[in-house]
């Protein structure tokens, strides 16, 4: 076969296959316009869900982390050395105001407080004796200011031995939990060393930064919401007790401090809180984001009225759960089209699956 013969079939070939692509376009489109053409002149209704559009009171808030600390909260260390005589309290306890926690070795205190009391009741009797006789001139004024002195002296003494007998009983200065003790009983100490830490968690303080531009936002007294991972299935209230009055020139943000009873005592010092901050609530119209249709430049929802359809240009805000606030084109109450958007067209006739009143239940 010679060479010109091949080309001549594949011109052939390739016409043939031209040929039947256009007739099969042609009966399509002609197949796709009856069956619309139909359509129309049928009216068939376009099958959809609604929703009702309705009002809620949304929050603008704003989110931090932060750390729990005590109310109060001190290092228990002995003012005086000694060996660790009685260990009184438990770990994790609840103590009140003035419980004895450690009781140091006294012995040698209690000695000194005998030897000052003796001391003081000697003086007490030497100075009696000296008014008497000063009183007939026996004596000289001399004698009597020494006698007096010597007194003042003694009391002092007393003074100074009940203060170191008290310092061996160390006892809770607030009341609080007390934590693990790092000494053991029969232990020789020495002022400051650590025994045990004591928190007053009746309230505990959580300290958050916060970027600079919502300094004039952010008053004392504002509600806060903190939860942890801890305790996955509860949230925790406070509000604002202070707003430091300086930002951070490298951060560009400010610390405020919260604060959050805790009666119960179930939040610990130390804990790991994320906090949410309600800067303000208003009362808006919602629907749900499924009945937002976009199209160029123009947002808009298919409202129902009467069994028709009608496009109506909105103007939305905020997204929060799965709603959109309209700020405006929309009422309460307007039942929109949220499913089988792509069958409906303005003014047509659309078949509602959904009742009112159940779209109201679920919106």
């Amino acid at each position: 076969m010679s060479i010109w013969r091949q080309f001549l079939i594949i011109l052939l070939a390739v016409g043939l296959s031209y040929a039947g692509y256009e007739y099969y376009q042609r009966s399509l489109g002609d197949t796709g316009a009856t069956s619309e053409g139909a359509n129309r002149r049928s009216g068939t209704p376009a099958v959809v869900e609604l929703a009702r559009a309705e009002i809620r009171t949304l929050s603008d808030t704003v989110e931090a982390v932060g750390t729990t600390r005590a109310r109060q909260s001190i290092d228990i260390v002995p003012e005086a050395d000694g060996r660790v005589e009685k260990i009184l309290f438990e770990p994790g306890r609840q103590v009140s105001k003035g419980a004895t926690l450690v009781q140091l070795d006294d012995t040698i205190a209690r000695a000194d407080l005998a030897e000052a009391d003796a001391k003081l009741i000697e003086r007490e009797r030497v100075l009696e004796r000296v008014t008497q006789l000063r009183g007939s001139s026996t004596v000289s004024e001399a004698t009597l200011e020494e006698a007096i002195a010597r007194l003042a002296e003694a009391r002092a003494q007393l003074d100074r031995a009940e203060q170191r007998l008290a310092e061996r009983v160390i006892r809770a200065p607030f009341a609080g939990t007390v934590g693990l003790a790092d000494v053991d009983q029969g232990a020789r100490v020495t002022a400051g060393t650590y025994i045990t830490r004591l928190d007053d968690l009746s309230e505990v303080e959580v300290e958050f930064s916060l970027p600079e531009t919502l300094f004039s936002q952010i008053t004392r007294g504002q509600a806060i919401t903190a939860t942890s991972p801890a305790f996955p299935d509860r949230e925790f209230v406070g509000q604002i007790e202070a707003v430091d009055t300086r930002i951070d020139p490298v951060s560009r943000s400010f610390r405020t401090r919260a604060v959050i009873p805790n009666s119960d005592g179930t939040l610990p010092a130390g804990m790991f809180m994320s906090l949410q901050l309600t800067l303000s609530q208003s009362d808006r119209i919602v629907v749900p984001e499924e009945a937002i249709v976009f199209q160029a430049a123009e947002t808009y929802v298919f409202v129902v009225t009467d069994g028709k359809a009608q496009q109506v240009t909105v103007s939305t805000g905020q997204r929060r759960d799965g709603v959109v606030t309209i700020e405006r084109g929309l009422d309460e109450g307007a039942e929109v089209v949220i499913r089988g958007l792509h069958r409906v067209r303005n003014g047509g006739a659309v078949e509602v699956l959904n009742p009112p009143q159940a779209a109201k239940n679920d919106s």
